[in-house]
Protein backbone atom coordinates (compact mmCIF):
# COMPACT_ATOMS: atom_id res chain seq x y z
CA UNK A 1 0.00 0.00 0.00
CA UNK A 2 1.06 3.56 -0.62
CA UNK A 3 1.79 5.72 2.39
CA UNK A 4 -1.12 7.99 1.46
CA UNK A 5 -3.49 5.02 1.57
CA UNK A 6 -2.15 3.86 4.93
CA UNK A 7 -2.63 7.33 6.39
CA UNK A 8 -6.33 7.21 5.53
CA UNK A 9 -6.95 4.14 7.72
CA UNK A 10 -8.37 5.21 11.11
CA UNK A 11 -6.90 3.84 14.33
CA UNK A 12 -8.73 0.67 15.33
CA UNK A 13 -10.54 0.66 18.66
CA UNK A 14 -9.89 -1.93 21.32
CA UNK A 15 -13.06 -3.84 22.26
CA UNK A 16 -13.93 -3.26 25.93
CA UNK A 17 -16.23 -4.82 28.49
CA UNK A 18 -19.35 -2.64 29.02
CA UNK A 19 -18.75 -0.08 31.83
CA UNK A 20 -21.88 -0.91 33.84
CA UNK A 21 -20.90 -4.59 33.87
CA UNK A 22 -17.16 -4.31 34.44
CA UNK A 23 -17.57 -1.95 37.42
CA UNK A 24 -18.97 -4.99 39.26
CA UNK A 25 -16.21 -7.51 38.51
CA UNK A 26 -12.43 -7.80 38.15
CA UNK A 27 -12.20 -9.38 34.71
CA UNK A 28 -10.18 -7.53 32.07
CA UNK A 29 -11.53 -4.26 30.75
CA UNK A 30 -9.67 -4.33 27.43
CA UNK A 31 -10.58 -7.47 25.51
CA UNK A 32 -7.82 -7.51 22.87
CA UNK A 33 -7.91 -6.88 19.12
CA UNK A 34 -9.52 -9.56 16.95
CA UNK A 35 -7.40 -10.67 13.93
CA UNK A 36 -9.18 -8.46 11.39
CA UNK A 37 -8.70 -5.30 13.45
CA UNK A 38 -5.08 -6.21 14.24
CA UNK A 39 -4.33 -6.70 10.55
CA UNK A 40 -5.99 -3.39 9.69
CA UNK A 41 -4.09 -1.56 12.44
CA UNK A 42 -0.78 -3.03 11.24
CA UNK A 43 -1.46 -1.57 7.79
CA UNK A 44 -1.31 1.91 9.31
CA UNK A 45 2.45 1.59 9.94
CA UNK A 46 4.50 3.50 7.37
CA UNK A 47 7.72 1.54 8.08
CA UNK A 48 9.46 4.90 7.97
CA UNK A 49 13.18 5.00 7.27
CA UNK A 50 14.32 6.34 10.64
CA UNK A 51 12.15 4.06 12.81
CA UNK A 52 11.56 6.91 15.26
CA UNK A 53 9.22 4.81 17.39
CA UNK A 54 12.09 2.54 18.44
CA UNK A 55 13.86 5.47 20.10
CA UNK A 56 10.94 5.63 22.53
CA UNK A 57 11.14 1.95 23.55
CA UNK A 58 13.25 1.36 26.70
CA UNK A 59 13.86 -2.29 25.74
CA UNK A 60 14.60 -1.67 22.05
CA UNK A 61 11.89 -3.69 20.30
CA UNK A 62 12.08 -3.78 16.50
CA UNK A 63 8.64 -2.20 16.28
CA UNK A 64 8.36 -1.81 12.48
CA UNK A 65 9.63 -5.37 12.08
CA UNK A 66 7.05 -7.05 14.26
CA UNK A 67 4.22 -4.88 12.90
CA UNK A 68 5.19 -5.79 9.32
CA UNK A 69 5.00 -9.45 10.32
CA UNK A 70 1.51 -8.89 11.74
CA UNK A 71 0.43 -7.25 8.48
CA UNK A 72 1.70 -10.31 6.60
CA UNK A 73 -0.11 -12.57 9.09
CA UNK A 74 3.22 -14.17 10.06
CA UNK A 75 2.54 -14.13 13.78
CA UNK A 76 5.29 -16.60 14.63
CA UNK A 77 7.88 -14.24 13.15
CA UNK A 78 6.22 -11.30 14.92
CA UNK A 79 6.43 -13.16 18.22
CA UNK A 80 10.08 -14.06 17.70
CA UNK A 81 10.91 -10.42 16.99
CA UNK A 82 9.09 -9.33 20.14
CA UNK A 83 10.62 -11.94 22.45
CA UNK A 84 14.11 -11.26 21.13
CA UNK A 85 13.98 -7.85 22.82
CA UNK A 86 11.29 -8.22 25.47
CA UNK A 87 10.81 -11.24 27.73
CA UNK A 88 7.44 -9.93 29.02
CA UNK A 89 5.43 -8.70 25.98
CA UNK A 90 2.08 -9.90 27.30
CA UNK A 91 2.61 -7.62 30.28
CA UNK A 92 3.99 -4.55 28.52
CA UNK A 93 1.29 -4.80 25.87
CA UNK A 94 -1.19 -4.18 28.68
CA UNK A 95 0.43 -1.75 31.12
CA UNK A 96 3.22 0.08 29.26
CA UNK A 97 2.41 3.78 28.68
CA UNK A 98 3.01 3.59 24.94
CA UNK A 99 1.26 6.93 24.40
CA UNK A 100 4.19 8.76 26.04
CA UNK A 101 6.93 6.57 24.57
CA UNK A 102 6.94 4.71 21.24
CA UNK A 103 3.54 5.98 20.09
CA UNK A 104 4.43 9.56 20.96
CA UNK A 105 7.23 9.40 18.38
CA UNK A 106 5.18 7.59 15.72
CA UNK A 107 5.26 9.45 12.40
CA UNK A 108 1.61 8.62 11.72
CA UNK A 109 0.71 10.45 14.93
CA UNK A 110 2.09 13.71 13.56
CA UNK A 111 -1.01 14.08 11.38
CA UNK A 112 -3.53 11.97 13.26
CA UNK A 113 -3.60 9.17 15.83
CA UNK A 114 -0.43 7.08 16.13
CA UNK A 115 -0.26 3.40 15.30
CA UNK A 116 -1.59 1.36 18.26
CA UNK A 117 1.75 -0.29 18.97
CA UNK A 118 0.71 -1.47 22.43
CA UNK A 119 -2.47 -3.10 21.14
CA UNK A 120 -0.49 -4.97 18.48
CA UNK A 121 2.15 -6.05 21.01
CA UNK A 122 -0.56 -7.52 23.22
CA UNK A 123 -2.21 -9.19 20.21
CA UNK A 124 0.99 -10.98 19.21
CA UNK A 125 1.93 -11.96 22.77
CA UNK A 126 -1.53 -13.39 23.45
CA UNK A 127 -1.42 -15.36 20.20
CA UNK A 128 2.04 -16.72 21.02
CA UNK A 129 1.03 -17.81 24.50
CA UNK A 130 -1.78 -19.93 23.06
CA UNK A 131 -0.32 -21.09 19.75
CA UNK A 132 3.46 -21.09 19.96
CA UNK A 133 5.68 -23.43 21.92
CA UNK A 134 8.81 -21.33 22.08
CA UNK A 135 12.16 -23.05 22.39
CA UNK A 136 14.40 -20.16 23.40
CA UNK A 137 17.94 -20.53 22.12
CA UNK A 138 20.33 -20.27 25.06
CA UNK A 139 24.05 -19.67 24.90
CA UNK A 140 26.34 -22.41 26.28
CA UNK A 141 26.67 -22.39 30.07
CA UNK A 142 29.21 -19.90 31.37
CA UNK A 143 29.49 -21.58 34.77
CA UNK A 144 28.67 -18.25 36.41
CA UNK A 145 25.94 -17.87 39.03
CA UNK A 146 23.89 -14.67 39.26
CA UNK A 147 21.39 -13.79 42.00
CA UNK A 148 18.47 -11.48 41.21
CA UNK A 149 16.79 -9.77 44.15
CA UNK A 150 13.12 -9.14 43.41
CA UNK A 151 10.83 -10.71 40.82
CA UNK A 152 9.25 -7.52 39.55
CA UNK A 153 9.67 -6.21 36.00
CA UNK A 154 13.34 -5.22 36.45
CA UNK A 155 14.31 -8.51 38.07
CA UNK A 156 12.41 -10.75 35.67
CA UNK A 157 13.84 -8.94 32.64
CA UNK A 158 17.38 -9.11 33.98
CA UNK A 159 16.95 -12.81 34.78
CA UNK A 160 15.63 -13.63 31.31
CA UNK A 161 18.42 -11.77 29.53
CA UNK A 162 21.10 -13.42 31.69
CA UNK A 163 19.60 -16.88 31.10
CA UNK A 164 19.79 -16.29 27.33
CA UNK A 165 23.49 -15.51 27.76
CA UNK A 166 24.18 -18.83 29.47
CA UNK A 167 24.33 -17.79 33.11
CA UNK A 168 22.84 -19.76 36.04
CA UNK A 169 20.20 -17.40 37.45
CA UNK A 170 18.28 -17.58 40.73
CA UNK A 171 15.61 -14.99 41.56
CA UNK A 172 14.86 -14.29 45.25
CA UNK A 173 11.36 -12.94 45.96
CA UNK A 174 10.24 -11.66 49.37
CA UNK A 175 6.55 -12.47 48.86
CA UNK A 176 4.93 -15.86 48.37
CA UNK A 177 4.27 -15.35 44.67
CA UNK A 178 6.62 -14.13 41.91
CA UNK A 179 5.81 -11.00 39.93
CA UNK A 180 6.50 -8.14 42.34
CA UNK A 181 4.44 -5.05 41.58
CA UNK A 182 2.96 -6.87 38.57
CA UNK A 183 0.95 -9.09 40.93
CA UNK A 184 0.61 -7.06 44.14
CA UNK A 185 0.21 -3.56 42.68
CA UNK A 186 -1.68 -3.82 39.38
CA UNK A 187 -5.32 -4.93 39.57
CA UNK A 188 -6.64 -8.03 37.87
CA UNK A 189 -8.82 -5.96 35.53
CA UNK A 190 -5.70 -4.36 34.01
CA UNK A 191 -3.24 -7.27 34.22
CA UNK A 192 -4.60 -10.75 35.00
CA UNK A 193 -2.42 -12.83 37.32
CA UNK A 194 -2.59 -15.69 34.81
CA UNK A 195 -0.72 -13.55 32.26
CA UNK A 196 2.08 -12.84 34.74
CA UNK A 197 2.22 -16.52 35.74
CA UNK A 198 2.60 -17.58 32.12
CA UNK A 199 5.35 -15.06 31.44
CA UNK A 200 7.17 -16.22 34.59
CA UNK A 201 6.80 -19.82 33.44
CA UNK A 202 8.52 -18.89 30.16
CA UNK A 203 11.54 -17.73 32.18
CA UNK A 204 11.50 -20.90 34.27
CA UNK A 205 11.44 -22.95 31.06
CA UNK A 206 14.66 -21.11 30.17
CA UNK A 207 16.24 -22.40 33.38
CA UNK A 208 15.63 -19.43 35.69
CA UNK A 209 15.10 -20.59 39.29
CA UNK A 210 12.76 -18.64 41.59
CA UNK A 211 12.82 -18.83 45.38
CA UNK A 212 9.95 -17.10 47.17
CA UNK A 213 9.66 -16.05 50.82
CA UNK A 214 13.29 -14.91 50.90
CA UNK A 215 13.78 -11.36 52.18
CA UNK A 216 17.23 -10.14 51.18
CA UNK A 217 18.33 -7.86 53.98
CA UNK A 218 16.68 -10.06 56.60
CA UNK A 219 16.66 -13.73 55.58
CA UNK A 220 20.01 -13.23 53.83
CA UNK A 221 22.23 -10.26 53.03
CA UNK A 222 23.97 -9.33 49.79
CA UNK A 223 27.22 -10.43 51.42
CA UNK A 224 25.68 -13.84 52.12
CA UNK A 225 24.76 -14.19 48.45
CA UNK A 226 28.24 -13.28 47.23
CA UNK A 227 30.28 -15.18 49.82
CA UNK A 228 28.28 -17.94 51.48
CA UNK A 229 26.07 -18.79 48.48
CA UNK A 230 28.80 -18.38 45.87
CA UNK A 231 27.07 -16.04 43.42
CA UNK A 232 29.44 -14.24 41.08
CA UNK A 233 27.16 -11.21 40.66
CA UNK A 234 23.91 -9.84 42.07
CA UNK A 235 21.19 -7.67 40.55
CA UNK A 236 19.06 -5.69 43.01
CA UNK A 237 15.58 -4.94 41.70
CA UNK A 238 13.54 -4.87 44.89
CA UNK A 239 11.53 -1.78 43.91
CA UNK A 240 10.45 1.20 45.97
CA UNK A 241 7.58 -0.16 47.99
CA UNK A 242 7.63 1.97 51.12
CA UNK A 243 4.43 4.06 51.12
CA UNK A 244 4.43 7.83 51.47
CA UNK A 245 1.80 9.56 53.61
CA UNK A 246 0.63 13.17 53.67
CA UNK A 247 1.22 13.48 57.42
CA UNK A 248 -2.16 15.06 58.05
CA UNK A 249 -4.23 14.68 61.24
CA UNK A 250 -6.27 11.47 61.46
CA UNK A 251 -3.97 9.09 59.58
CA UNK A 252 -4.00 6.74 62.59
CA UNK A 253 -7.75 6.20 62.32
CA UNK A 254 -9.18 2.80 61.43
CA UNK A 255 -10.08 2.73 57.74
CA UNK A 256 -6.97 4.54 56.48
CA UNK A 257 -4.84 2.62 53.98
CA UNK A 258 -1.79 3.27 51.88
CA UNK A 259 -2.45 2.29 48.28
CA UNK A 260 0.28 -0.35 48.62
CA UNK A 261 -1.46 -2.11 51.48
CA UNK A 262 -4.93 -1.80 49.96
CA UNK A 263 -3.94 -3.14 46.54
CA UNK A 264 -1.78 -5.90 48.05
CA UNK A 265 -4.69 -7.09 50.19
CA UNK A 266 -6.95 -7.19 47.15
CA UNK A 267 -4.41 -8.65 44.72
CA UNK A 268 -2.38 -11.16 46.73
CA UNK A 269 -5.13 -12.03 49.23
CA UNK A 270 -7.63 -12.54 46.40
CA UNK A 271 -10.35 -10.05 47.33
CA UNK A 272 -10.96 -9.78 43.57
CA UNK A 273 -12.52 -13.25 43.76
CA UNK A 274 -15.40 -11.87 45.80
CA UNK A 275 -17.11 -14.24 48.22
CA UNK A 276 -14.71 -17.06 47.25
CA UNK A 277 -11.99 -15.43 49.35
CA UNK A 278 -12.12 -14.40 52.99
CA UNK A 279 -9.85 -11.38 52.57
CA UNK A 280 -9.33 -8.94 55.45
CA UNK A 281 -10.02 -5.76 53.50
CA UNK A 282 -12.58 -3.06 54.27
CA UNK A 283 -15.52 -2.62 51.89
CA UNK A 284 -16.54 0.99 52.47
CA UNK A 285 -19.85 2.26 51.16
CA UNK A 286 -18.02 5.49 50.39
CA UNK A 287 -14.28 5.50 49.60
CA UNK A 288 -11.96 8.43 48.96
CA UNK A 289 -8.58 7.99 47.23
CA UNK A 290 -6.05 10.82 47.10
CA UNK A 291 -3.55 10.99 44.22
CA UNK A 292 -3.37 11.46 40.47
CA UNK A 293 -1.19 8.64 39.18
CA UNK A 294 -1.94 5.16 37.88
CA UNK A 295 -1.77 3.72 41.40
CA UNK A 296 -4.46 6.13 42.57
CA UNK A 297 -6.56 5.17 39.56
CA UNK A 298 -6.05 1.48 40.34
CA UNK A 299 -7.09 2.08 43.94
CA UNK A 300 -10.29 4.00 43.22
CA UNK A 301 -11.37 1.62 40.44
CA UNK A 302 -10.72 -1.32 42.76
CA UNK A 303 -12.83 0.30 45.49
CA UNK A 304 -15.63 0.79 42.97
CA UNK A 305 -15.56 -2.91 42.13
CA UNK A 306 -15.68 -3.78 45.82
CA UNK A 307 -18.96 -1.90 46.09
CA UNK A 308 -18.01 1.70 46.89
CA UNK A 309 -20.69 4.15 45.80
CA UNK A 310 -19.41 6.78 45.61
CA UNK A 311 -15.78 5.94 44.88
CA UNK A 312 -14.15 9.37 44.82
CA UNK A 313 -10.74 10.44 43.55
CA UNK A 314 -9.30 13.60 45.07
CA UNK A 315 -6.44 15.35 43.26
CA UNK A 316 -4.85 18.68 44.08
CA UNK A 317 -4.26 19.73 40.46
CA UNK A 318 -6.52 19.69 37.40
CA UNK A 319 -7.08 16.69 35.14
CA UNK A 320 -4.62 18.13 32.62
CA UNK A 321 -1.77 17.71 35.12
CA UNK A 322 -2.66 14.15 36.14
CA UNK A 323 0.22 11.70 35.51
CA UNK A 324 -2.17 8.75 35.15
CA UNK A 325 -2.67 7.27 31.70
CA UNK A 326 -5.47 8.95 29.75
CA UNK A 327 -7.04 5.55 29.08
CA UNK A 328 -7.22 4.77 32.80
CA UNK A 329 -8.88 8.11 33.57
CA UNK A 330 -11.38 7.51 30.76
CA UNK A 331 -12.18 4.02 32.03
CA UNK A 332 -12.61 5.28 35.59
CA UNK A 333 -15.11 7.92 34.50
CA UNK A 334 -17.08 5.35 32.50
CA UNK A 335 -17.22 3.11 35.58
CA UNK A 336 -18.78 5.81 37.72
CA UNK A 337 -15.78 7.09 39.66
CA UNK A 338 -16.36 10.62 40.97
CA UNK A 339 -13.50 13.12 40.49
CA UNK A 340 -12.79 16.03 42.81
CA UNK A 341 -10.12 18.05 40.99
CA UNK A 342 -8.15 20.95 42.48
CA UNK A 343 -8.85 19.53 45.93
CA UNK A 344 -6.45 18.50 48.69
CA UNK A 345 -7.22 16.56 51.92
CA UNK A 346 -6.11 18.42 55.04
CA UNK A 347 -7.60 16.22 57.81
CA UNK A 348 -9.18 12.80 58.23
CA UNK A 349 -12.16 12.87 60.60
CA UNK A 350 -13.20 9.99 62.83
CA UNK A 351 -16.17 8.87 64.92
CA UNK A 352 -16.30 7.99 68.62
CA UNK A 353 -15.01 4.46 67.92
CA UNK A 354 -11.96 5.65 65.98
CA UNK A 355 -13.25 4.83 62.49
CA UNK A 356 -13.01 7.15 59.50
CA UNK A 357 -16.24 9.08 58.93
CA UNK A 358 -15.11 11.82 56.49
CA UNK A 359 -12.16 13.64 55.01
CA UNK A 360 -11.83 17.42 55.31
CA UNK A 361 -10.56 19.00 52.09
CA UNK A 362 -9.55 22.38 50.76
CA UNK A 363 -10.00 23.76 47.25
CA UNK A 364 -6.84 24.62 45.34
CA UNK A 365 -5.86 27.03 42.57
CA UNK A 366 -2.94 26.65 40.17
CA UNK A 367 0.06 28.94 40.45
CA UNK A 368 3.38 28.99 38.61
CA UNK A 369 5.01 25.73 37.39
CA UNK A 370 7.12 23.85 39.93
CA UNK A 371 10.15 21.55 39.41
CA UNK A 372 7.94 18.92 37.74
CA UNK A 373 6.87 21.42 35.08
CA UNK A 374 3.28 21.32 36.29
CA UNK A 375 1.55 24.33 37.80
CA UNK A 376 1.92 24.41 41.56
CA UNK A 377 -1.33 23.92 43.56
CA UNK A 378 -2.08 26.85 45.88
CA UNK A 379 -4.64 26.60 48.75
CA UNK A 380 -7.73 28.82 48.54
CA UNK A 381 -8.50 30.33 51.95
CA UNK A 382 -11.95 29.61 53.37
CA UNK A 383 -12.75 26.84 50.86
CA UNK A 384 -12.75 23.89 53.26
CA UNK A 385 -15.45 21.21 52.98
CA UNK A 386 -16.02 17.57 53.99
CA UNK A 387 -16.45 14.39 51.95
CA UNK A 388 -18.13 11.58 53.91
CA UNK A 389 -16.36 8.21 53.65
CA UNK A 390 -15.57 5.04 55.58
CA UNK A 391 -12.27 4.25 53.84
CA UNK A 392 -9.50 6.70 52.94
CA UNK A 393 -6.64 5.56 50.67
CA UNK A 394 -3.42 7.51 50.14
CA UNK A 395 -1.80 6.98 46.73
CA UNK A 396 0.68 9.84 46.61
CA UNK A 397 3.84 7.88 45.86
CA UNK A 398 6.41 5.51 47.33
CA UNK A 399 10.03 5.58 48.39
CA UNK A 400 12.75 3.00 48.79
CA UNK A 401 12.38 0.43 51.55
CA UNK A 402 15.58 0.67 53.63
CA UNK A 403 15.58 -3.00 54.72
CA UNK A 404 18.15 -4.15 52.14
CA UNK A 405 20.22 -0.98 51.99
CA UNK A 406 20.56 -0.67 55.78
CA UNK A 407 21.90 -4.22 55.86
CA UNK A 408 24.51 -3.19 53.26
CA UNK A 409 26.15 -0.03 54.65
CA UNK A 410 28.82 0.11 51.91
CA UNK A 411 26.15 0.52 49.23
CA UNK A 412 26.13 4.16 48.15
CA UNK A 413 22.72 5.87 48.11
CA UNK A 414 21.40 9.24 47.01
CA UNK A 415 19.58 11.65 49.33
CA UNK A 416 16.27 9.84 48.72
CA UNK A 417 17.69 6.46 49.74
CA UNK A 418 17.85 5.14 46.18
CA UNK A 419 20.85 3.09 45.06
CA UNK A 420 23.42 4.93 42.94
CA UNK A 421 24.60 3.09 39.81
CA UNK A 422 26.99 3.79 36.95
CA UNK A 423 26.23 3.72 33.21
CA UNK A 424 26.34 -0.10 33.26
CA UNK A 425 23.99 -0.44 36.22
CA UNK A 426 26.74 -1.35 38.71
CA UNK A 427 26.60 -0.02 42.26
CA UNK A 428 29.47 1.06 44.49
CA UNK A 429 30.02 -2.61 45.34
CA UNK A 430 31.89 -4.64 42.69
CA UNK A 431 29.61 -7.26 41.14
CA UNK A 432 26.45 -5.77 42.62
CA UNK A 433 24.14 -4.16 40.05
CA UNK A 434 20.75 -2.50 40.48
CA UNK A 435 17.85 -1.09 38.49
CA UNK A 436 14.18 -0.21 38.48
CA UNK A 437 12.43 1.79 41.18
CA UNK A 438 15.16 1.16 43.78
CA UNK A 439 17.37 3.30 41.52
CA UNK A 440 14.83 5.62 39.86
CA UNK A 441 12.24 6.03 42.57
CA UNK A 442 8.65 5.26 41.54
CA UNK A 443 8.50 4.87 37.74
CA UNK A 444 6.91 2.65 35.09
CA UNK A 445 7.09 -1.08 34.41
CA UNK A 446 8.81 -0.59 31.05
CA UNK A 447 11.49 1.74 32.44
CA UNK A 448 12.27 -0.86 35.10
CA UNK A 449 12.51 -3.48 32.37
CA UNK A 450 14.90 -1.27 30.43
CA UNK A 451 17.09 -1.01 33.52
CA UNK A 452 17.02 -4.77 33.97
CA UNK A 453 18.07 -5.32 30.37
CA UNK A 454 20.89 -2.77 30.61
CA UNK A 455 22.14 -4.28 33.87
CA UNK A 456 22.09 -7.79 32.36
CA UNK A 457 24.45 -6.58 29.63
CA UNK A 458 26.64 -4.97 32.29
CA UNK A 459 26.69 -8.14 34.38
CA UNK A 460 27.58 -10.27 31.35
CA UNK A 461 30.43 -7.92 30.49
CA UNK A 462 31.62 -7.96 34.11
CA UNK A 463 31.56 -11.75 34.30
CA UNK A 464 33.17 -12.15 30.88
CA UNK A 465 36.21 -10.27 32.19
CA UNK A 466 36.78 -12.99 34.76
CA UNK A 467 35.08 -11.59 37.83
CA UNK A 468 36.35 -13.38 40.96
CA UNK A 469 33.99 -15.76 42.82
Amino acid sequence: MKASERMKIPRQRMPEAPPDERAKHFREVNLGLPPDLASMEAKRCLACKNHECMAGCPVGIDIPGFIAAVEQNDLERAANILYAANVLPGITGRVCPQETQCEELCLVGKRGEPVAIGYLERYVADWARTNLRRAVELAPSTGKKVAVVGSGPAGLTCAGELAKLGHDVTVFEALHRPGGVLVYGIPEFRLPKAIVDQEVQTLQDMGVKIECNVVIGATMTLEDLMKAEGFHAVFVGNGAGLPVFQNIPGENLKGVYSANEYLTRVNLMSAYLGMQADTPVLHGNAVVVVGGGNTAMDGVRTARRLGADPACLVYRRSEKEMPARVEEVHHAKEEGVHFEMLTNPIEILGDEAGWVRAVRCQRMGLGEPDASGRRRPVPIAGSEFEIPCQVFIEAIGTKSNPLLTQATPDLKLNKWGNIIVDENGMTSLPGVFAGGDIVRGGATVILAMGDGKKAAAGIHNYLSKGAPP
